[in-house]
């Protein structure tokens, strides 16, 4: 290993700056000292020279002790909370509890033999004070008064498992996986919506017996075109993108007069393409369309018990709200990118932002107006699954950050590193690793704010809804941080603290009665998954995946906590893998560094393995090794053989699909996200053709275990 200088190493590991890393082959590789100081550069730490780097550990040293509580502390119920403080050596001070319930528990002093510390030129102690091992679950406050007067900060206590909730019961659950904005109906704007979602889920619980349906993230995009394709690169992870509403469904909309109405449905027919037509996902479009009709309908006013209920909403959110429709309203006016605006509104809090907001007062109503429709939207979603008999229902899924032009990064500056984005090292399905544009948040900033960011964006992603999938949950435990110029193959992973992240994690979920999904796919270190298992979160199994030593995986060893599927929205649906869809692509876009005939014959050679254990596990009848769709329903006829407690079949299989909806390491070389729900042959197909179809009846008899001949497993 190359030797960096000790004071380099030790700000690394302060940090939890990886120094070396396995890569998928299992092999042991070096950061490179560039790197490292590139990433101590974008947390604040000048790491260039030699006394640059002591200056830095002299700080660092003094001050934790020059604090008189650590911003935050977080424990599991039961381990028992003990909390340190730092005053002026042999000075008094009292410690206090003050529960989140009411309610204040006086702290007892337990020994502590910590030597006093000279800091800034006077001595300062250090006193530990002991709580019970019975705090209740919540957020606590911890008070400290003393000489120096009184301080305040923040203690969670976490439960230490969260499983499966009750609604679940003893039983498993299996559901759709689908992109939202690909699944459009007959009434639905050129792109899939709450309402085409609620009617998706009404069909696959009440009529096919599914249990959940799980969905992209409806993450907040930018209020103006061009907007950003990828949910995952939203502009918010914890508001709604408005594009999601069917203005229709919009109680007011009964409040318009006819020619309004009328004009509403002028607005909508030109996005509908004609029947069969494969369009492309037009956002831009249906966005301008859309909002023409929502600002028509926000013009009517509210009744007053749906004003109470709105008011209630701004309330709710606070001033995060407000400024994120700042955010849209300014981005109107000067452009998406906030880093381009002029100066003076760059800083949320100028005296320029707020005077900008006041003579805007209409427009941020209509972008918070916005947001409170969403939710209701969502809400009557998640409340068809009830009726339906769903045990989860909605899904949501979690994406692992924003862009560099968020309205998160504007309003909340501080807490992201600056120079760096996150994404992932080489691996076998990417071997030129990487970027995916999304500045990582600060893991010591979140700790000053007590994690209340991460807070509000889980609470939000939560809410009516049966559960939440965490996409590329092992973010949460450490990021690959990509520093600016160097590439991905040039980055370095950095830890979060996990203890605080999944508490936090598992606190939501306790409350809301929440599955918890982590996306645990890739390279992970092997005692994450262990503890994941431990606090109750589920991995993700995706069958092509799921091998030991380069076979199969035999069914009775995969994990009972976790989302078991064949395939995902990161490879083509079923009958495209099965074809090589994905090899031929990737060798299209320049991805591959092995010869096209190589992979391809590496691909045949792992689908002939699967085909082959399917036909020894009696679950596809070996004269039908060559009829893709027949293969579809074995493969997910063997997720019923594993122990695994929900199971996900991808409503593309259930259509019959080919194209995939994203291939990484791409933007506009392919059109990502952009893709259509559509049959075999690439005809389009719309939600109602979904209802009347063959096929997914045929894989909801899979997935229930009633198709003819089907035997308890």
């Amino acid at each position: 290993m190359t030797q960096l200088p000790d004071d380099l190493t030790t700000l690394a590991e302060h940090f939890g700056i990886a120094l070396e890393f396995k890569d998928w082959k299992q092999r042991d590789l070096e950061i490179s000292q560039e790197s490292v100081t590139a990433v101590l550069g974008a947390l604040g730490v000048d790491a260039s020279t030699a006394e640059s780097r002591a200056a830095a550990l002299t700080e660092l040293r003094d001050a934790q002790w020059r604090r008189v509580l650590s911003p935050c502390t977080v424990v599991e119920f039961g381990q028992g909370v003990s909390i340190d403080v730092h005053v002026p050596a042999g000075s008094r001070v009292e410690v206090s509890l003050a529960l989140e319930t009411g309610g204040v528990r006086p702290g007892q002093q337990i020994d502590n033999w910590e030597d006093d510390r000279w800091i800034d030129g006077a001595a300062r102690g250090e006193a530990t004070f002991f709580f019970g091992s019975d705090v209740p679950l919540g957020y606590h406050r911890v008070i400290a008064e003393g000489q120096e007067g009184r301080f305040e900060a923040t203690l969670i206590v976490t439960p230490s498992h969260v499983g499966f909730p009750a609604s679940m019961g003893e039983k498993r659950t299996w559901g759709y996986a689908t992109q939202l904005y690909s699944v459009v109906s007959q009434r639905s704007w050129g792109v899939g919506d709450l309402t085409d979602l609620a009617d998706l889920i009404a069909f696959s619980g009440a009529e096919q017996g599914a249990g959940h349906v799980l969905i992209n993230p409806l993450h907040a995009a930018q209020p103006a075109a061009p907007m950003e394709p990828s949910p995952y690169l939203p502009a918010s992870r914890r508001f709604l993108n408005p594009l999601y509403i069917r203005p229709e469904s919009i109680p007011e909309f009964a409040d318009l007069g006819k020619p309004d109405q009328s004009q509403i449905d002028r607005l909508r027919k030109p996005l509908r393409a004609p029947d069969g037509e494969p369009r492309a996902i037009d956002r831009d479009a249906s966005w301008k369309a859309k909002q023409q009709a929502l600002r028509m309908i926000f013009a009517v006013g509210l009744r007053p018990a749906r004003k109470i209920l709105f008011d209630h909403f701004v309330r709710r959110e606070g001033a995060s709200l407000r400024d994120f429709a700042t955010w849209c309203a300014l981005a109107v006016e000067f452009g998406n990118d906030w880093r381009e605006w002029p100066q003076q509104y760059q800083d949320v809090s100028s005296a320029e932002v707020r005077r900008f907001a006041d003579e805007h007062a209409d427009d941020i109503e209509f972008y918070t107006w916005l947001q409170w429709i969403a939710g209701q939207q969502l809400s009557a979603a998640q409340t068809v699954a009830e009726e339906a008999g769903m045990p989860l229902g909605v899904i949501t899924d979690l994406a692992v950050g924003v862009s560099r032009s968020s309205a998160e990064t504007w309003a909340m500056p501080d807490l992201f590193a600056d120079g760096v984005t996150v994404g992932a090292p080489p691996d076998d399905y990417n071997q030129s690793g990487q970027d995916w544009g999304q500045p990582p948040w600060r893991p010591d900033k979140l700790e000053e704010v007590a994690y209340a960011p991460f807070r509000d964006m889980v609470v939000a992603a939560m809410r009516r809804s049966g559960g939440v999938r965490i996409d590329h949950i092992i973010g949460l435990f450490r990021l690959w941080w990509v520093p600016q110029g160097l590439g991905p193959r040039h980055g370095t992973y950095v830890r979060n603290n996990h203890e605080a992240l999944i508490g936090i994690l598992a606190l939501e979920a306790h409350r809301a009665q929440a599955l918890v999904v982590g996306e645990d796919l890739g390279t992970v270190e092997p005692w994450v998954r262990r503890y994941l298992a431990r606090r109750g979160i589920l991995g993700t199994s995706v069958l092509w995946f799921e091998n030991d030593e380069g076979r199969p995986l035999d069914a009775h060893r995969w994990r009972e906590y976790c989302l078991a599927s064949v395939t995902t929205h990161d490879l083509p649906p079923t009958l495209g893998y099965l074809a090589g869809d994905h090899v031929r692509l990737r060798d299209s876009l320049g991805l591959l560094t092995e010869p096209l005939e190589e992979e391809l014959e590496a691909a045949r050679d792992g689908q002939s393995a699967w085909l082959e254990k399917l036909v020894a596990d009696s679950v596809l009848d070996g004269e039908h090794m060559e009829d893709p769709a027949e293969v579809m329903l074995a493969l997910h006829r063997y997720l019923l053989r594993t122990p695994s407690r929900v199971l996900l079949a991808s409503l593309t299989d259930a259509v019959g699909e080919r194209r995939t909806q994203n291939q990484p390491g791409t933007i506009d070389e392919y059109p990502n996200w952009r893709v259509p729900l559509g049959d075999a042959s690439g005809d389009a197909v719309t939600l109602e053709d979904v209802f009347d179809a063959e096929l997914p009846k045929r894989l909801a008899a899979v997935m229930n275990g009633t198709e003819p001949g089907a035997q308890e497993t």
